[in-house]
């Protein structure tokens, strides 16, 4: 066989620089450990070699082998089994299977005398192997075989230990940049994501004499399940919408985009607001899972006679603030949507008189805890509007947003906010 001394440290150090010399262009795993693999055949003459892993560590795609307890990644003088006939690949035993379990290093002079040895080529006689450690793990092997008896010594296995280190590193390495390369992916999606959802939000809020409207939404992650939305119906009338998914991030958003589509779609048929929640009930189980829940708040204005018409689906009741202070809650409806199929809602009509505001707002606002766990709440929330002072509806949710961002001393929301304000201007005697 080739060498049987002992590898000096500059002799290592030589093998390692000839290694990243031969490797430090290329990330693709295939190629580093067949490099390896052929930098351990100028030392150690051997028949047969192969680099395996457990397949649960393998977290690349290349590299996917579901049905299998090992994997073969890399390897040299095998012939091909099937994976169902081969007990090493598909079960995790034989000398292989031990030595991931161990850690165990393993020279056996001749095979055929060793119980666990489980025949891979007909014409092995002895054989060599030695774990692949991450993180203290074992979660591969390095083995070498020859068709002679007793090819392999204590030396051979320093040389051999010391090419699975290689391995361990290139394969750590290769699962990094994969894992670098989906980060990015992931995150040039999720931008992909919030710019659609952003762009499903009002761009500006609507002008219409003697109001003022403005809404906000903010969501935790990137994109969020909260929805708000200002839909022009016709010269006299303007639908106003605030809704909120159950859950957070990519499914709430694509169920709520799904919700925006149906009622778009609704309000070119019709827009008295039960029926177009009744309409809604019974088509939100087409896209969405039977656990999902949507609350949801339709207002229809009239600004021409200043009448709103609206159904509160299990919404958080939008607050009527008078000039006076007195709040009135904005409760008529019914449940949430895809909680009850055959739900009717009801609906309600209120004048809105001159000074009137409403607040429309997700959970998201009041739902807030600061330091001593107390929540911001209902009773917070009205105090920060009956606050004096005749405000722009974007100056009164910059007072909520800055109310609430200090009494939970942090910037950051734990479940998305959402904030609409609908004034109506006071008229000039």
């Amino acid at each position: 066989m080739g060498a049987t001394t002992e590898l000096s440290a500059q002799e290592k150090y030589q093998l390692l620089r000839d290694l990243s010399f031969k490797i430090k262009d290329t990330l693709d795993l295939n190629v580093i450990l067949n490099h390896l693999l052929d930098s351990l055949k100028s030392i150690i003459d051997y028949d047969a070699a192969g680099i395996f892993v457990l397949s649960e560590n393998i977290e690349h795609p290349d590299y996917h082998f579901p049905n299998q307890k090992i994997a073969g990644i890399a390897k040299r003088g095998y012939s091909n089994h099937p994976v169902e006939s081969d007990e090493m690949l598909s079960k995790g035993k034989g000398i292989i299977g031990h030595v991931i379990k161990s850690k165990e290093r393993i020279i056996l002079e001749d095979v055929r005398l060793d119980s666990r040895y489980i025949v891979g080529r007909a014409e092995t006689l002895s054989e060599i192997v030695v774990p692949i450690i991450r993180d203290e793990r074992a979660i591969g092997a390095l083995d070498v075989e020859s068709d002679k008896l007793s090819a392999f010594d204590n030396h051979h296995l320093e040389i051999l230990e010391f090419f699975a280190d290689a391995a361990a590193i290139s394969l750590e390495k290769a699962i990094l940049h994969h894992q670098i390369l989906e980060k990015k992916k992931l995150e040039e999606q999720m931008q992909m994501a919030k710019d659609v959802q952003s762009s499903l939000l009002p761009s500006q809020s609507p002008e219409i004499k003697g109001y003022d409207i403005a809404g906000i939404c903010i969501p935790t992650f990137d994109i969020g399940g909260d929805y708000y939305d200002f839909i022009s119906l016709d010269e006299e009338n303007l639908a106003i919408v605030i809704a909120d998914v159950s859950g957070d991030g990519i499914p709430a958003a694509l169920i709520m985009a799904s919700f925006r589509a149906l009622l778009r779609n609704q309000l070119k048929s019709s827009t008295d607001p039960a029926e177009i929640m009744d309409l809604l009930n019974q088509q939100i189980p087409e896209v969405s899972r039977k656990r999902d829940f949507i609350t949801a708040f339709y207002g229809k204005l009239n600004f021409k006679n200043h009448t709103f018409s609206f159904v509160n689906c299990g919404h958080n009741p939008p607050l009527l603030l008078k000039p006076n202070g007195k709040i009135i809650l904005l409760e008529t409806g019914g449940p949430s949507l895809n909680i009850i199929k055959d739900a009717k809602f009801k609906s309600d009509s209120i004048k809105i008189e001159s000074g009137d505001q409403i607040i429309f707002y997700t959970d998201g606002v009041t739902e807030i805890f600061g330091a001593d766990s107390k929540e911001f709440g209902f009773e917070r929330l009205s105090k920060v509007l009956k606050e004096p002072g005749n405000k722009s509806a974007n100056e009164i949710i910059n007072d909520v947003v800055e109310s609430t961002k200090n009494f939970s001393g942090s910037g950051l929301y734990q479940d998305d906010f959402t904030l609409v304000v609908l004034k109506r201007k006071k008229e000039q005697l």
